[in-house]
């Protein structure tokens, strides 16, 4: 089966809050009502640098992923 890069998630448990989920490596979710971001793997080992830069990146591909998936639920 193949995964879509991203999927959007909420529960009732948190009613106000909103999440992203990363299914690559690495694999996290974003909370968007606080930008909190919870890893799902352990990344021990791996390069900080170079994780860092990637997240930035990747976090900023989730928001405009939640942006294009909104304009398309609106319309």
């Amino acid at each position: 089966m193949q995964l879509p890069k991203f999927v959007i998630a909420d529960n009732s448990d948190f009613p106000d809050d909103i999440f992203i989920i990363h299914l690559d490596f690495p694999r996290f979710l974003i909370n968007l009502k606080d930008d909190e971001v919870e890893f799902l793997e352990d990344l021990e080992g791996e390069d900080e640098t170079e994780l860092e830069a990637e997240m930035e990146h990747l976090i900023t591909l989730a928001g405009e992923f939640y942006d294009k998936e909104m304009k398309l639920f609106e319309e």
